[in-house]
C-alpha cells in the first residue's frame, strides 16, 4: 500500500524563496553574457549523450547542436537543455548538513518534453593531513582532497510546458517517491516550481513533505538550482547546487 501526501503550497508558505542563490555574483551586460557563454562552449559544444547509433528512433541529445530540432513548444527551457556537474550542500532532517556531488542531465529527442536525470552522491570531507608520517605516500598524496563516499539519491523524469509557459515537471525519486511540480519561468533564466502532489511508498521518504524548487542561469552561466520542504510546518532549505556544463 502507498501513502498519498498530496499538497498544495499556499503563496505565504513559499515566502522565503530561494531566489538569491541564483542572483548572486557580478553582474553582465548582454553583450559580455554572449561572450563568456561562446568561450565556455569551446569545451562542451563537441560533447553530448552517448548514442546507441542503431536505434531505429531519434536519440537522446542534450547538445543542441546534434541530434533532432528542438521542438518549438520548448524554446522557454531552451537554456537548461545539456549535461551539468558540481557540488552542493544538502541538509536533511536529522543529519548534519553536508557536500554532495551531481549530474543533472536535461536533454530531448524532438518531441514536446525535455528527459531529465539526475545522480548524487556524498562527497566526504577531505582526509587528515600527516598521512606522510604513517610512511603511506599515496595517501599523503590524497591529503587534503575530498573522497567520494556514497551514491545517494536518484531523480527521472520529465518537463512539460504549455503554450502559457505552465510547467509540469514530473520527477520519480529512487528513494521511493513519485513528485508533480507546476510552475512558471520567472526570466528567460530562470524557473520555478511547486510540488502540486507527492506520492510516496511504503519505503519511501514519509517525512518528507512538499517542495518549492528554483533553477536559474547564474551570471556565470553555470545553472544553479535550490530544493526547500515544507518540514515541521516550515519550509526550509534542503538541498542545493552550483553545477557548470560539461556537454552541450
Amino acid at each position: 500500500m502507498s501513502s498519498d501526501k498530496a499538497n498544495n503550497l499556499s503563496p505565504d508558505q513559499g515566502a522565503n524563496t530561494p531566489a538569491e542563490s541564483t542572483n548572486s555574483g557580478p553582474r553582465l551586460d548582454g553583450n559580455q553574457a554572449v561572450n563568456l557563454a561562446a568561450e565556455q562552449s569551446k569545451s562542451t559544444a563537441d560533447k553530448n549523450l552517448p548514442v546507441f547509433g542503431d536505434l531505429p528512433i531519434p536519440e537522446d541529445t542534450a547538445n543542441l547542436r546534434f541530434g533532432p530540432n528542438l521542438h518549438d513548444g520548448l524554446l522557454a527551457l531552451l537554456p537548461l537543455v545539456g549535461v551539468w556537474r558540481g557540488q552542493g550542500q544538502a541538509a536533511h532532517p536529522g543529519e548534519e548538513e553536508f557536500t554532495f556531488g551531481q549530474q543533472l542531465s536535461i536533454f530531448h529527442d524532438g518531441e514536446n518534453r525535455l528527459g531529465f536525470e539526475s545522480r548524487t552522491w556524498k562527497i566526504n570531507p577531505p582526509a587528515e593531513e600527516g598521512a606522510e608520517a604513517d610512511g603511506d605516500e599515496a595517501s599523503a598524496e590524497a591529503a587534503g582532497e575530498p573522497e567520494v563516499g556514497e551514491l545517494l539519491r536518484r531523480e527521472a523524469g520529465f518537463w512539460r510546458i504549455d503554450n502559457d509557459d505552465n510547467i509540469e515537471l514530473l520527477i520519480a525519486h529512487s528513494d521511493g517517491m513519485i513528485e508533480l511540480m507546476y510552475g512558471k519561468p520567472l526570466t528567460e533564466r530562470a524557473w520555478q516550481l511547486e510540488s502540486a502532489s507527492t506520492l510516496a511508498t511504503e519505503t519511501g521518504p514519509s517525512a518528507l513533505g512538499p517542495g518549492k524548487r528554483l533553477y536559474g542561469l547564474m551570471p556565470n552561466n553555470d545553472l544553479g538550482w535550490v530544493d526547500e520542504r515544507l518540514i515541521d510546518g516550515e519550509m526550509v532549505p534542503w538541498m542545493s547546487a552550483q553545477l557548470k556544463r560539461v556537454r552541450g
